[in-house]
């Protein structure tokens, strides 16, 4: 995945941490969502597998600190 991409994929998951976090979710469950989200957009901006799209969002490490 490319920097700009990654980036793209980044801002995704902080938005939805954000959003989740602000409806009173523990911050597990916003990672979880944040993860979900994160591939979801990878996987329709590149058109690669659900499950691969997932293994390369986890990749990056992010977390909701």
């Amino acid at each position: 995945m490319d920097d700009t991409t990654a980036k793209m994929v980044a801002d995704a998951y902080d938005e939805t941490v954000t959003e989740a976090m602000a409806q009173g979710h523990a911050a597990d469950t916003a990672h979880k969502e944040g993860l979900t989200a994160a591939s979801m957009f990878l996987a329709s901006m590149t058109g690669i597998e659900d499950a691969t799209a997932r293994a390369e969002v986890e990749g990056l490490g992010l977390s909701p600190v």
